[in-house]
């Protein structure tokens, strides 16, 4: 993860899970909420913590990851 990076990693966090800057709040939250259906809106208001900002970046980061990976 970059400097820029809405997400963060530190082994005295939740174990090293990776989340989103400044919350406890796990990337796989927002993947979970997404694949079961869920909208960003709800995700937004069931974790106030992350900004819609944050989201949408973390998203774009991770179609950005994934796409590097399939070339």
């Amino acid at each position: 993860m970059n400097k820029s990076s809405v997400f963060y990693s530190d082994p005295e966090i939740l174990g090293g899970t990776v989340v989103f800057k400044g919350t406890r709040v796990p990337l796989q939250n927002l993947m979970d909420y997404l694949e079961g259906g869920y909208t960003l809106g709800q995700f937004l208001d069931d974790f106030p913590s992350v900004s819609r900002e944050q989201a949408i970046q973390g998203l774009e980061e991770a179609r950005a990851l994934l796409a590097e990976a399939v070339a």
